[in-house]
């Protein structure tokens, strides 16, 4: 039986390398480098308007899906994602996040990710704050707290978002959900440490990643740092 600190199962601490911080000329090779360590691959998708910077579209993701068995964790950082949610999960996601920020109608929208065949996730902004996204909880098997502000790699996490991390593994608690709690934003093998002690388990992870010599053995590295903060405190 595995323990549980926090109310986070320790054999459930998860890292999402962020392909935004692979080298795109060899992504194939980049997500092989990752594939012996890493549970899932963590996909941003940003429209130059919701988000600054463009990144990527579903024919990407498809390239992706065909070089590699792993989840995709598909981020959308875009403006009416209700108008291509259906492209990115038959292009290959398997989980997509959409951002209470980014629609009007959030519920509806959950409903179609799933109705699509993808687990269903919400991300926030570290602005905003957790009543945006606590009506949906039962909807989701995951939220996304960003912990630096979205649309840019290499970052330094904002380290007040973590107080939503701890408030929102509390009410999951109170209520009885099986959640994933996932951090996007400065990570690094210090404040993984931190994000897990506040209740996260799945930590998202770019330039720490592939900026490594091994990035397998970065990933490792995360996982590792995290449980040794959560041991400890027990």
């Amino acid at each position: 039986m595995s323990r549980e600190e926090n109310g986070v199962d320790m054999a459930e601490l998860k890292v999402a390398p962020s392909i935004l911080s692979a080298d795109f000329a060899s992504l194939s090779a980049e997500i092989g480098r990752v594939s012996a360590s890493a549970v899932m691959l963590h996909v941003d998708v940003m429209d130059g308007r919701f988000v600054p910077n463009i990144t990527i579209g579903p024919p990407v993701v498809k390239c992706i899906r065909q070089v590699t068995p792993l989840p995709l964790d598909v981020h959308l950082m875009i403006v009416e994602p209700e108008r291509h949610v259906q492209a990115f999960a038959e292009a290959g996601a398997d989980i997509i996040s959409v951002h209470a920020e980014a629609t009007f109608h959030l519920n509806r929208l959950l409903d179609d990710i799933r109705s699509s065949g993808c687990r269903a996730a919400v991300a926030i902004n570290p602005a905003t704050g957790l009543g945006a996204v606590e009506h949906v909880l039962h909807m989701v098997d995951m939220v996304l707290i960003m912990t630096v502000n979205p649309g840019f790699g290499g970052q330094r996490m904002i380290e007040e978002a973590l107080v939503k991390v701890r408030e929102l593994r509390d009410i999951a608690a109170r209520r009885g959900l099986s959640l994933d709690i996932q951090v996007d934003g400065g990570i690094d093998d210090t404040t993984v440490t931190q994000a897990a002690l506040a209740g996260a388990n799945v930590f998202v992870a770019g330039s720490y990643v592939f900026g490594a010599a091994n990035p397998a053995d970065a990933v490792n590295r995360l996982k590792l740092e995290a449980r040794k903060a959560l041991a400890q405190k027990s």
